[in-house]
């Protein structure tokens, strides 16, 4: 548990990296897509937070947050129902003369008056666009014990490719990082080399004095990235430390590589790689469990509850309520919550969203380095 100098408060950005995957956050934000039949993406943060006593977590949504807000609902699933702090959700348009922020510092001069007036040393700022299990303990410890102004999270990994083959910096900027000793002395801007690289993981924790200062600065010279803006052009100036995260990491970054981590999660090594840290918390739903009927056939596949299985499923990923009919083929696929499989369809590689109906006798096949997308409540 954190002592009374070592408290810290959560910042989460859920619309970062949103044009990463246009396809699945048209009718929501990439905080809250699913993920491994059960979750959403911002309850392994939020799970992180809650178990190391993080207990006052602002939400900074920017567009498309009604799908989290129902998924979030008060924060009680969490351990976020609290009279001080607790989950505090700030949609755009929250105040008088609010308007949808362009970058982190935008939105974090708009908290400039709640941040004043909160009483955590230390502020965590995050994204919801990797997956992990964080001990956020372990990295205040680290932030103290070296003297850091500002402590940066990051792992060792190539970088992804859709990144790297971008041609424009419409979907967001990436970072990775110099380190010497320790230290952040280079910060490098969408970067395109190969090899494994000290790629940031977008976490940042410093003290909320110095966060005020220098996003008041920021703003009013009229800066926009709290990375490439505030931290880059200070690296001299502030001890801005490395702490390096080894654990399981499992990064967002197009519609392929969300197949793909979900699909890695039906390795038992990676899933326990995941889950065997904090346990994850999602919203409660009281479901049946999931019925195989008389003649299903199922091998390697995750499946949450709810669901009726008639049919074969091979290799895949189905979400709460998923009916698999009689003669229906399912394989290497991911299948949201409420999607139906009719009876004589054969889908591969394909990714449905919320309520899919897919026909009886339709065949739909992707490919492993193309899977097929099918948007929410479409019939095919």
């Amino acid at each position: 548990m954190l002592n009374t100098n070592m408290n810290a408060l959560g910042i989460i950005f859920p619309n970062s990296y949103d044009a990463l995957v246009p396809d699945l956050v048209n009718v929501r934000m990439m905080a809250s897509i699913p993920f491994a039949s059960r979750y959403r993406l911002i309850d392994f943060i939020l799970s992180s937070m809650s178990h190391c006593d993080i207990d006052n977590v602002c939400v900074m949504a920017n567009n498309n947050y009604h799908s989290l807000m129902d998924h979030l609902g008060s924060g009680r699933e969490w351990d976020l129902v609290r009279k001080n702090g607790g989950l505090n959700i700030f949609p755009p348009f929250a105040e008088k003369g609010n308007k949808p922020y362009s970058g982190r510092v935008d939105a974090l001069a708009s908290l400039l008056g709640f941040l004043r007036n909160q009483k955590e040393k230390y502020v965590v700022i995050t994204d919801t666009n990797i997956v992990m299990n964080f001990d956020f303990n372990s990295m205040i410890k680290s932030h103290i014990e070296s003297g850091a102004d500002v402590t940066v999270a990051y792992n060792e990994q190539e970088l992804p490719e859709s990144l790297v083959q971008s041609k424009s910096n419409d979907k967001g900027f990436y970072y990775t990082f110099g380190i010497e000793n320790g230290r952040i002395t280079k910060i490098y801007v969408n970067p395109r080399e190969t090899g494994v690289q000290n790629f940031s993981m977008n976490i940042y924790l410093l003290d909320r004095e110095l966060l005020i200062d220098l996003i008041n600065t920021a703003f009013v010279r009229g800066q926009a990235y709290f990375e490439r803006d505030v931290l880059l052009p200070n690296l001299n100036k502030l001890n801005v430390q490395a702490y390096k995260y080894d654990g399981y990491v499992a990064r967002i970054t197009n519609l392929k590589s969300y197949f793909d981590e979900n699909m890695k999660l039906l390795d038992d090594y990676n899933l326990d790689s995941l889950f065997s840290g904090f346990p994850i918390y999602t919203k409660i739903r009281d479901d049946t469990p999931t019925r195989y009927i008389e003649g299903a056939k199922v091998q390697n596949i995750m499946v949450a509850d709810g669901c009726l299985i008639e049919g074969e499923v091979e290799n895949s990923i189905l979400f709460r309520g998923v009916k698999i009919a009689k003669g229906a083929k399912v394989k290497n696929c991911i299948l949201m919550q409420g999607t139906v499989v009719e009876a004589g369809a054969n889908i591969e590689y394909l990714i449905a969203d919320k309520n899919v109906l897919i026909t009886a006798g339709k065949e739909m096949k992707g490919t492993d380095t193309f899977p097929i997308y099918i948007g929410k409540s479409n019939t095919i």
